[in-house]
């Protein structure tokens, strides 16, 4: 595991990670199309935003979020704020789930999760087919819905490997 001795800019980059994974990930728009496999697609921003919120993670700051959606909506074409407005809303889900749990769990956080997921996912489908008039196949949603959620466990023991390195 990774231990940093003291505190330099090697570690000041290191802190700020979740941030530049999120910026990199929305830039991307990260979700394997490009290796041409039919029904496979995940929303990594959901579980990175969904994880550091709920960890209370001091550098992952909500107006970054907020910006980082500005720069998706940007990216994949969707009107401004729609997905800003889902990333706060996993933020302000995930902040709520913390401040009501006494002892953290990964399988009910996990479950939440999904319901947080599929809310915001069916906001969004009913917004941009009702609002936008957009021409959207549900069957991208649910599958999405699946693989975000499935991914969202191994994510967890990654990132956990990380606090590990940075309270080190």
């Amino acid at each position: 595991m990774i231990k940093f001795e003291q505190k330099n800019y090697i570690y000041k980059i290191y802190t700020f990670l979740p941030i530049i994974i999120l910026y990199i990930s929305v830039l991307n728009e990260f979700d394997l199309n490009y290796l041409n496999i039919d029904y496979f697609s995940f929303n990594f921003p959901f579980i990175l935003i969904f994880y550091f919120a709920l960890k209370e993670y001091n550098k992952f700051d909500y107006l970054l979020v907020f910006v980082a959606g500005l720069i998706n909506d940007t990216v994949v074409g969707l009107p401004l704020g729609v997905s800003s407005f889902s990333y706060i809303v996993v933020c302000t889900f995930a902040s709520y789930l913390r401040n009501i749990t006494i002892r953290p769990h990964l399988i009910k956080d996990w479950f939440y999760f999904l319901f947080v997921i599929s809310l915001i996912n069916s906001i969004n489908y009913s917004v941009l087919f009702l609002f936008f008039s957009y021409d959207l196949d549900i069957l991208f949603y649910i599958i999405n819905n699946l693989f975000t959620w499935l991914l969202y466990v191994p994510a967890t023991l990654i990132f956990n490997y990380y606090f590990k390195a940075i309270n080190d």
